[in-house]
């Protein structure tokens, strides 16, 4: 068994796990919804489908994205032939959340083996079923000296990561994140921190607010608001709040009808102290619609908060739940004080029919991806790189980039014999100037 070096066998690996996932898809779905009421739709468009489009693409160009690549070398080095080899790490660690527990659970790793390291996975604790189901099925799929799932609470945590690895995945919280980088410092250990931040999505007064209600609604309650790139908190224009609001009421009517606890395409909260969390947040607001909650279903109702104070708790954290507060500004410098209370978010939402508006916002924000006129699909693009900057996240992956952060480049330089220019050698008189100009060349 080589799979630092067999490229072939790691495409059969990953092509037992496609295999083992597909035939598992139905139990994968009902390990979701039993863990959190996860609709099917969302299990398998967030979820299954995405892991084994990852699959597919990974196993198609596994051997191009593996393959030394050769570079132009330097007239220094004259002659010779320059490559990058990539090189697999070694033992990899991948942390996963709850949120998305299959899928960002599954893709890391399968990068990961596709770069030849050995991989150990720790699931979340908090879904236990899609825990279990990823557990049985990665038995199937590898050996276990290959790639081998611990599952466990917060003391499996810390014993795996008072370890040494060669590289750490963490994706969750920025708390926890902190942790990981205190871990992973100890022996300079090479991370990829996935984490969130507060998210705004501003609209302006030429948006197409009825379009902007509807793609909002759906990228901030799609898992409950559950999400680390779902909109965080609403800056719209003054005057066009009040239409706002009646069409993203109207669209979450739509979306999950009257009797939204009774709709089978609306997700619960994860645990009972994240939803203890939640609740507290609604509490002294002004809520405008929604507010509805059940402690013993774990479920809080879409909520939208009208202008919260910039010092209330819903407005110093990051919400990760079902509620949307809608703040108002004038000007572009009221957008400014706004963000600026925060670090670096992890996605950025405008709309806004106004392209110089819309790009001067873009342009002016450091954030780690996000979109103008719609919220959330940057994510399912696997060219674009996803990954946040500051507190919000440490590098980022998606596609061929997944790859490329589970390999070392490796730079090598192989040099003729035929012939050896003198230049570099001492004694070095008259040289300088030479050199200089070879430099400046170059």
């Amino acid at each position: 068994m080589d799979y630092k070096n067999d490229i072939g066998y790691r495409k059969e690996t990953l092509k037992k796990l496609l295999y083992n996932i597909q035939k598992s898809e139905d139990l994968i779905v009902k390990a979701l919804y039993d863990d959190f009421k996860k609709p099917e739709f969302e299990a398998v468009l967030t979820e299954t489908n995405y892991v084994i489009s990852e699959l597919k693409d990974t196993i198609k160009n596994l051997n191009k994205w593996a393959k030394r690549k050769r570079v132009f070398p330097s007239i220094l080095n004259f002659p010779s032939t320059d490559y990058i080899y990539k090189e697999p790490y070694g033992d990899v660690l991948v942390i996963a959340p709850w949120n998305y527990p299959f899928q960002l659970a599954l893709c890391p790793l399968i990068s990961a083996v596709a770069a030849g390291n050995r991989v150990v996975l720790k699931p979340s604790e908090l879904t236990p079923n899609t825990s279990a189901i990823i557990a049985k099925i990665i038995e199937k799929a590898f050996h276990v000296s290959h790639v081998e799932v611990v599952e466990g609470g917060v003391e499996v945590s810390n014993k795996l990561l008072a370890q040494r690895w060669d590289y750490i995945f963490f994706t969750g919280s920025v708390s926890v994140g902190k942790i990981v980088a205190r871990a992973a410092a100890e022996n300079l250990t090479p991370i990829t921190l996935e984490l969130g931040g507060k998210n705004p999505c501003i609209i302006d007064e030429t948006a197409n607010l009825r379009l902007a209600a509807k793609r909002i609604v759906w990228g901030k309650f799609i898992n409950a608001g559950q999400t680390c790139i779902a909109p965080d908190y609403i800056l719209i224009q003054k005057n066009m709040k009040v239409n706002f609001i009646s069409f993203v009421i109207e669209e979450i009517i739509k979306a999950y009808g009257k009797k939204i606890d009774k709709s089978p395409d609306f997700a619960r909260i994860i645990n009972t102290k994240n939803w203890v969390r939640l609740d507290s947040m609604i509490e002294r607001e002004k809520v405008i619609f929604g507010g509805e909650t059940d402690a013993t279903n774990l479920y809080i109702s879409p909520t939208l908060i009208e202008e919260p104070s910039l010092d209330s708790q819903i407005m110093k954290e990051e919400i990760f739940g079902p509620i949307l507060p809608i703040l108002i500004y004038e000007t572009e410098a009221d957008i400014q004080n706004v963000i600026s209370r925060y670090e670096k978010p992890l996605a950025f939402y405008v709309f806004s029919e106004n392209k110089s508006f819309a790009k001067k916002l873009i342009k002016t924000y450091s954030f780690g991806g996000g979109c103008i006129n719609d919220t959330v699909v940057h994510f399912s693009n696997k060219r674009l790189p996803f990954g946040g900057v500051g507190h919000s996240g440490i590098g980022a992956y998606h596609g061929k980039l997944s790859f490329d952060i589970f390999s070392h480049h490796k730079a090598v330089v192989k040099k003729a014999n035929w012939l050896d220019l003198p230049m570099r050698y001492a004694p070095y008189k008259d040289k300088l100037a030479s050199i200089k100009r070879i430099l400046d060349w170059m």
